[in-house]
């Protein structure tokens, strides 16, 4: 009854491996330990475009929260806000009164949200691309899609039903779109009415190169790569407008569309600014041991930790490779705090990134080694299977690797997440 009350807000990479690290420093009553989730598991978000493109059940990566942490509470629901000064946290569990949650210690790992622009019909007509809700969801959108095209007579409609978008041509949306054409490419030699070449997969982004985070040579090898494919890259443009059934370009042309995906990036999410704390470009400003302040850390992606290693002295990058480290010096950091080990400072080099691009084809840059095509795919699937943080997950998702080498994965409309659950603000739990 009178041990430290530790709480960890947030369930990604960093809250969970945060949380994971105090159960193997901390004796077992050294603390009481809680952690708050708006889901009861981990999304492993590397592989949603899989799950997107019907590869992976959307159960291989989630990690659940109460098989992989034994000594926490875990408080499924939504943090409205946070008492610096009464020590409390307040938390809406989907019961009639919100739940005040005290602590001792306080880990502010609360991820990030699909970033936003004031465009008009963004909010209504965009799809994101951040949780397993959404990515179901767009699987069924897509294959939707192709049902509705092969029923039409009207040949305008059934282009626009058959032209997919995707906007931001970093990580996520290259992956995305080169995994959900190659699907879709699949699904379509099986409606008689319908011809490959009638499905058309844009790609649009602001920049001037795909996959920046790769660097140039391996961006303009994916660029390569998903020309070859078919797919309409149209760098150097944005989106200024949506509505239902066509998109505005920067360039003032119009494209008739039913599909927009927003992958533009990511931003913290609205708790962050109601905090009231110092931030850098909306992320909350910590030292290098990840100190908020007294007893208070933030890590992850909406957490601001200076690069020691970057020559112009930014911010580390919000990447899930970054958020699992961070997780791991926020649990030590916090057991120090409570006599339990020493504190560390937050240092470590970039490994690297990998993109799918479907198929054989993949780029990697493992160590700063630019890798492309089968080998690139080797070394993408390894990293995944090595990263994912639950034995039966990985085996259930190798597993499903092996399947899908020598037969087509069974692409079906399950129904489970209605329209409205996977708009941008309910699926990221961001509604007000």
């Amino acid at each position: 009854m009178n041990a430290p009350r530790v709480v960890v807000v947030g369930s990604g990479f960093a809250g969970f491996f945060a949380a994971r690290t105090l159960e193997k420093v901390l004796p077992a009553d050294a603390a009481d330990l809680t952690i708050i989730s708006a889901t009861d598991h981990l999304c492993y978000s590397p592989l949603l475009p899989e799950v997107a493109s019907g590869r992976l059940d959307p159960r291989r990566i989630a990690i659940s929260l109460h098989s992989s942490l034994k000594r926490h509470r875990i408080l499924q629901g939504t943090v409205d806000g946070v008492d610096f000064d009464q020590q409390t946290v307040t938390v809406h569990c989907g019961v009639d009164e919100p739940t005040l949650v005290p602590w001792d210690r306080l880990v502010m790992t609360v991820g990030s949200i699909t970033k936003t622009f004031p465009t008009p019909g963004l909010t209504e007509h965009a799809l994101g691309l951040k949780t397993l809700v959404e990515a179901q969801y767009i699987h069924d959108h897509v294959l939707r899609q192709l049902e509705m095209a092969a029923v039409t007579t009207d040949l305008a409609e059934r282009r626009a039903r058959l032209t997919f978008t995707v906007v931001g041509a970093g990580y996520a949306g290259t992956e995305t779109a080169a995994q959900l054409q190659r699907m879709s490419m699949e699904q379509v030699a099986l409606f008689p009415s319908l011809r490959k070449d009638d499905v058309t997969w844009v790609l649009i982004d602001l920049a001037t190169a795909v996959l920046p985070e790769l660097g140039p040579r391996l961006g303009r090898s994916a660029l390569k790569t998903i020309r070859a494919r078919g797919m309409d890259v149209r760098l150097g443009m944005s989106v200024t407008e949506m509505s239902d059934g066509s998109i505005t370009l920067s360039d003032g042309s119009t494209l008739a569309t039913h599909t927009v995906l927003w992958t533009v990036g990511v931003t913290p999410p609205p708790l962050v600014n109601r905090l009231a704390l110092p931030v850098d470009r909306g992320r909350l400003v910590v030292d290098d041991h990840l100190l908020l302040r007294p007893n208070i850390w933030a890590g992850g992606d909406a957490a601001a930790a200076k690069d020691p290693y970057n020559p112009k002295g930014a911010d580390y990058p919000p990447t899930a490779q970054h958020a699992q480290r961070m997780g791991v010096v926020l649990g030590k950091n916090v057991a120090a705090s409570l006599g339990h080990g020493t504190p560390v400072p937050y240092r470590h080099h970039d490994l690297g990134l990998v993109a799918d691009l479907g198929g054989t084809a993949a780029v990697a840059r493992p160590l700063g080694i630019p890798l492309t095509g089968v080998v690139a795919k080797l070394v993408t699937k390894a990293y995944h299977l090595y990263a994912i943080p639950a034995m039966p997950n990985r085996l259930r998702v190798g597993l499903d690797w092996v399947v899908n080498s020598f037969s087509r994965p069974v692409a079906a409309q399950l129904g489970l997440v209605s329209a409205s659950a996977a708009r941008l603000d309910s699926a990221e739990h961001t509604r007000q």
